[in-house]
């Protein structure tokens, strides 16, 4: 296959979307693609962070990954995004990433990457699917290919269902309700296919 090129970024609050990314990441290697796996700035200020033991942690965890940046995307033959819902929204750090990439995309380096997304919330209606046609917006506008998993999987369904893309609940005590993985990982698979027939038709 063509080497596709693979930026997986992520928010990651409690822990949950670095998770889903780097389930992500595993399956794309699988097959073949070379993954950059990436954080968004964090916004939030230090002391509210430090009073939330799973956000602490979270950040501690995350420590080594690389900040996403503009160049990422331009390397990026395909993108996976990975967000928690807030009040069905992107969160703001994700937003204001996506936001500063207005030079990028004003010199059409936004074109065509083929793009997905996944998120999470602390009930199953809780803005799952409104969350990432949310981030589809932005992406329509990048002029790039939306490759959603729709029901192209029986996994999907053990999953939830959700044909926008992988979305997971999680309980109070910080853990995943549904089993996931399995859906994250077809649908890093079907991301990095799609992308490939992207690049072999360019």
């Amino acid at each position: 296959m063509t080497n596709v090129k693979l930026a997986v970024v992520f928010y990651s609050m409690g822990g949950t979307n670095y998770q889903l990314a780097k389930w992500a990441e595993e399956a794309a290697k699988e097959a073949g693609a070379e993954v950059r796996v990436l954080k968004v700035q964090e916004l939030a200020p230090e002391s509210v962070i430090q009073g939330n033991a799973a956000w602490k942690a979270t950040v501690e965890n995350t420590k080594a990954v690389p900040v996403a940046t503009g160049e990422d995307i331009e390397w990026a033959d395909a993108i996976i995004f990975s967000v928690p819902t807030r009040f069905g929204n992107m969160p703001s750090q994700m937003k204001q990433f996506l936001d500063t990439q207005g030079g990028l995309w004003a010199t059409g380096k936004t074109v065509n990457k083929v793009v997905s997304a996944m998120t999470s919330a602390q009930n199953p209606h809780g803005g799952q699917e409104a969350t990432l046609l949310s981030l589809y917006t932005s992406m329509m506008h990048w002029g790039a290919i939306i490759a959603t998993p729709g029901y192209t999987d029986p996994v999907i369904f053990g999953a939830g269902g959700n044909p926008y893309g992988t979305s997971v609940t999680v309980g109070q005590d910080g853990k995943m309700i549904e089993d996931v993985q399995a859906a994250v990982k077809h649908q890093a698979k079907r991301t990095v296919n799609v992308a490939e027939w992207v690049k072999k038709g360019n």
